[in-house]
């Protein structure tokens, strides 16, 4: 697992609102020896997590996009202590640094990934999406009881953090490669797997086949690439697994926390912007879970030094292991 390490060695990650995008679509790409829109390379957004821009706009910011002066200045206050830290533990002043994508970049001032609802918050969600996350709450705060693998969510058994949650930023081991085949686009996450997606195809999968990924569909609408997703598998049953999440006071977890049922679907849109940039944009559709649908979006940069490790996550799932037995032995000394 990379930890700040790695952190610097990422470049300007810029927030693309569907209206960025738009004001840049002049930009024409390069292509590949068969035709396609080249977007093949590294994409790291660590630096999105790293100075502290969240999925949601918090209430501090209410009804703004943008920070102010003052608020920017602070952010990037914030950016240069942590570059001295980061420098400071690891004797390295070789990377990039926080501070000089946070000067970088137009995005460093926005105040919430989501961009639609016009508020920057997720929509209110279904009251029986309501009453699981409430049911989780409350197990969590009366003390989870761990006595087997199906008690712990999908995140904690190093499965996945869900989708579309795997697109989005977390703290560690951020990187996204793109490489392209005639026919498919095929998108490597630095964390949980790769997502393989073909081009120009219209049959889904039944509804009794799901996959962690779901199921994917893509096509060309002039550069930009639209991903649609359906077949996602939502959990133990009806929201359960993301539900837990949900309630969970764990720290790190805070986009990873988005309910899902067997209706989920998600609308990707994928356009350069230059030629080391891409503007992402997600559209998440979930009527049993949200009451209406929610879009985040951002820019990935290009940074071909960027190194996608292993993620091991826990090895040899020696961290489920110790929650069962601690689990067990606290409850036999009762």
């Amino acid at each position: 697992m990379k930890h700040r390490v790695g952190l610097f060695l990422c470049a300007a990650v810029i927030l693309a609102s569907p209206s960025h995008a738009q004001a840049q679509d002049d930009y024409v790409p390069a292509r590949t020896p068969w035709g396609d829109p080249d977007f093949r390379g590294t994409w790291p957004i660590q630096n999105i997590w790293d100075a502290g821009i969240a999925l949601e706009r918090p209430e501090r910011y209410e009804g703004r996009e943008w920070q102010s002066d003052e608020e920017f200045a602070t952010r990037l206050e914030e950016a240069r202590q942590k570059d001295a830290a980061f420098s400071e533990g690891f004797r390295n002043t070789g990377t990039i640094g926080l501070a000089d994508w946070v000067q970088s970049t137009r995005f460093a001032r926005r105040t919430s990934l989501i961009v639609s609802p016009a508020d920057g918050r997720l929509p209110p969600l279904t009251e029986a999406a309501a009453s699981l996350r409430d049911a989780g709450r409350s197990t969590w705060k009366n003390g989870q009881t761990v006595n087997w693998l199906d008690d712990l969510d999908s995140f904690d058994r190093c499965i996945t953090r869900g989708f579309p949650t795997l697109m989005l930023p977390q703290p560690y081991n951020d990187g996204i490669r793109v490489f392209q085949s005639p026919g498919y686009v095929v998108l490597q996450l630095e964390t949980f797997g790769t997502r393989i997606v073909p081009l120009g195809l219209t049959d889904r999968w039944g509804p009794a086949l799901r996959g962690w990924f779901g199921s994917s569909r893509g096509r060309w609408e002039g550069d930009t690439l639209v991903i649609e997703t359906t077949n996602i598998v939502a959990g133990d049953s009806a929201t359960r697994d993301m539900a837990r999440r949900a309630a969970s006071p764990v720290s790190g977890r805070e986009n990873a926390t988005i309910p899902m049922s067997a209706e989920a679907r998600t609308l990707e849109r994928l356009t350069m912007t230059g030629p080391d940039t891409i503007a992402y944009e997600v559209t998440y559709t979930d009527p049993e879970v949200f009451t209406a649908p929610w879009t985040a979006g951002f820019e990935w940069t290009r940074d071909e030094s960027y190194t996608i490790y292993e993620y091991a996550c826990h090895e040899g799932h020696d961290s489920i292991r110790t929650m069962i037995e601690t689990t067990r032995k606290l409850r036999a000394a009762q």
